[in-house]
This record gives structure tokens, sequence and C-alpha cells, in this order.
């Protein structure tokens, strides 16, 4: 008896202490979306010249931006890149209201993705794609948000580095934004004419979803891996609610109004920055649709196993830091 209640205090113990810790970590957060944007000038590659560097908070001059976080990408890059630009150049070409530019951030890469990413720039120049250096590591959600918060485009698209889901994908995105937007629009504003629309000043975002394909990677895959799978789907409908079914496919798209009010409050950096994204277009009423895309594995994942703990981790940040009223919302 006396042992059994060794091990229950043990057991109380380490829980208090992991929730002291969530609590002080989360703590600390609390201001991290305070941050003022320092970023005013990038480098042309070709010029070697600063060039002004665009902010959220001005108006779209492009029609979309396509946002790529890259880290050690040296071998995956150029193929994704290309078929990227080759889609984009096509579409400029038989629509002339179409415009684009493409946001690579380099994650603090220590192979040659910033060499890789400049050679496209000098290719295609910089008013067509652009890098962003962070310098240092930073993680998956904070180069996405760095690379969002100095975009050009009505619509913004985050897509992985490695080309896993095929960039035509974006047009299905891109109509049901369209299809939302107008609906919202035309409730919000019945005076209105249409003429009067711009879809980036209405609040929409785009899940892509591999959910569709979960079956097939169910039967395939190992079975303590649908374990935790299932395990941390649990854990994000416990954090931020039902909605979205796959919430880390990187193919994301949302309007600019969207994107900045989101990525004005993101605080999670790495793994469940997509989460936190749902939940914060749940609290603000920002329309959220999901819509299946082609999706392939491509050699050279960085998410392992010990990708699950963190991501638990950061999960129980965003709940301590919302729930009691730590993380602060602005408006943007």
């Amino acid at each position: 008896m006396e042992f059994l209640l060794t091990i229950a205090e043990l057991v109380l113990m380490v829980f208090l202490g992991f929730i002291f810790v969530v609590f002080f970590e989360a703590w600390r957060r609390r201001d991290s979306n305070d941050s003022v944007e320092t970023m005013t000038t990038i480098e042309d590659p070709k010029s070697l010249k600063q060039i002004p560097c665009p902010h959220i908070t001005d108006p779209a001059d492009k029609y979309l931006s396509l946002i790529v976080p890259a880290f050690n990408e040296e071998h995956r890059l150029p193929a994704a890149l290309e078929e990227t630009m080759d889609y984009l150049q096509d579409r400029a070409s038989r629509d002339q209201s179409f415009s684009f530019e493409v946001v690579i951030v380099d994650d603090g890469s220590v192979d040659g993705t910033k060499r890789v990413a400049f050679d496209f720039v000098r290719k295609y120049t910089v008013d067509n794609i652009r890098v962003i250096p962070l310098g240092k590591n930073q993680g998956k959600g904070e180069a996405i948000r760095k690379g969002m918060m100095h975009s050009r485009g009505q619509l913004l698209l985050m897509l992985d580095a490695d080309g896993a889901t095929k960039i035509t994908d974006l047009e299905k995105l891109e109509d049901q934004i369209h299809a939302v937007a107008r609906e919202e629009y035309s409730i919000r504003n019945p005076a209105s004419k249409d003429m009067d629309f711009r879809i980036g000043d209405v609040q929409v975002s785009a899940f892509g979803s591999r959910a569709h394909l979960e079956e097939k990677a169910l039967a395939t895959r190992k079975w303590y891996r649908n374990f935790l799978m299932k395990g941390f789907h649990l854990v994000v409908l416990m954090a931020a609610g039902p909605g979205i079914r796959d919430t880390q496919c990187g193919f994301k798209m949302f309007t600019r109004a969207a994107a900045r009010r989101l990525f004005t409050n993101i605080h999670l950096k790495r793994w469940c920055f997509d989460v936190e994204l749902v939940y914060l277009c749940k609290r603000f009423n920002i329309p959220m649709v999901e819509i299946s895309v082609k999706w392939s594995e491509i050699p050279g994942s960085k998410v392992s196993m010990l990708s699950i703990p963190n991501m638990v981790w950061e999960l129980a940040l965003m709940s301590m830091g919302y729930r009691i009223g730590m993380w602060k919302i602005h408006n943007a």
C-alpha cells in the first residue's frame, strides 16, 4: 500500500511539474506575436541591390503569392520550383490579369538551399521570385509566417518545398475561396455592386486535405504509426475542435485579409502552427473549407516518430496560452 502511494505521489508530482513547465513556457511566449517586423529590404542577387520588402499591411499588387518554407532542401527544391514556375508562367501567358510571386523562405539551411533559391531568382527575376533568409533555423511555422507577412498577393498559398502536392490543385482551393468570398461579401454588403468586390478583402481560408487517402494509408502503415496518428487526431480534436480532418497538409490558401488577421496572431513556430491556424479561424469566425488534393510521398521527409511528442507539447502550450487568456489576440 505504501509502495502504491509512493508511485501515485510520483505520478502526481510529474503531472504537476509538466503543468508548471507548460504554464511557464506559455507565459514566456505570451508576447511572441508582438514582435515588430524589421525586414524592410531584400537583396536582388542579379544586381546586388537592396530593394524594398513589402508587408502584409500594404495594398496587394499581385494576384497570387506562393510561400515556400525551405530547410535543407537543396535536392528537392529545384524540381518542385521548376514545376511550379512552368505552371505559373503558362497561366500568366494565357491570362493577362494573372500575376504572381514565389517567396522562398530559407529557414537557416546549412546546405545549398540558399544558393539554389538565388539561382532561380537570377533566372526568373526578383519580381517573380524572392528569397527571405532567416539566418538561423526558426521552424516551419515561423518561416511561413515571415513569408506571409512579406507577401504581395490577394491570395496567399503556403506549400511545401518537396512538391508533394500537385501545384495545379491550387485552382481547387482558389475556386472554393472565390465562391465562399463572394457569398460572404454579398451577405455583408447587399447594396454593393460586383465591381466593388476584391477577393483579397474578404476573410476566407482553404485547407488542402489528404483525408481521402487515409484508408489506403491505414492499410500500408505499421500498426504503431496508425495508433500514434489516431492519438494525435484525438488530441487535435480536443485542442482545436472539429472542422478540419487533415490539419497537417502543407497546402493551404488564404485571402490577404485572412492572412493578415491570422499571421499577426500566431504563436507556435514549429510543429503545430497548422492546428493553431484552425483554432484562430474559429475564434475569428473566418470561413474554412477543406479540399481534397493529390498528394504523393517524396523521399527525404523530416517528420519522424520524435515529431509526435513535440506536437503534443505544442498543443498543450496552445491550450494553456489561449484558454487562460495568456496569449493575446490582436485585431489586424
